[in-house]
């Protein structure tokens, strides 16, 4: 199939006759990309698949009053970054009785997940990037995994790309320094 164009997709759901196969061609467009994004974020796949579904649910209720003033994808992207962030907060307030971080349990849930296909160095990437805090491990992968641009990023986030640029910097140099303890170099 070509790959449909946003303004596409918009024009498709605002004909109410053709709304669901608007949705379908943006589910069919996003899906894998969203998937990743929001799994470099709450980690666990099925835990990605369900904030996926509800991205989608808050997208398909949303998209109504969508003003075109940001590309699409970036609003999509938005979406689904609040949503992960949402999850990680309510996932973090119902286990506040345990004694270890979130950060903690969700490096345990990588090591002991199916679905990861990484060798050890890929592990301990991944538990670097969990030692950050939130800010800086969203911006990391944003720039590193997805190769986004500063100035998407700032859309995306509402933050500024000077404060966007130091940001990685940061992170990247505690990841450094974590994988240089890990892996003894």
């Amino acid at each position: 199939m070509n790959q449909i164009t946003d303004s596409a997709i918009l024009e498709l759901f605002r004909d109410e006759t053709t709304r669901n196969e608007a949705l379908s061609f943006l589910i069919e467009k996003y899906q894998q990309r969203l998937y990743w994004h929001i799994r470099k974020i709450v980690i666990n796949h099925d835990d990605s698949d369900d904030v996926l579904q509800n991205t989608y649910i808050k997208i398909w209720k949303g998209l109504e009053n969508f003003k075109e003033e940001s590309q699409l994808y970036t609003w999509i992207y938005r979406i689904a970054t609040n949503e992960a962030l949402t999850f990680l907060k309510q996932k973090h307030r119902k286990q506040t009785s345990s004694i270890h971080p979130i950060e903690y349990q969700l490096s345990k849930s990588l090591e002991s997940d199916i679905y990861f296909e990484g060798d050890d160095i890929q592990l301990k990437l991944q538990q670097a990037i969990l030692t950050l805090p939130e800010k800086q491990r969203l911006v990391f992968n944003m720039r590193y995994y997805d190769e986004m641009p500063y100035e998407q990023m700032s859309q995306i986030l509402e933050t500024s790309e000077g404060a966007l640029k130091a940001s990685y910097h940061i992170a990247a140099k505690k990841i450094e320094e974590f994988l240089e303890k890990q892996l003894n170099f």
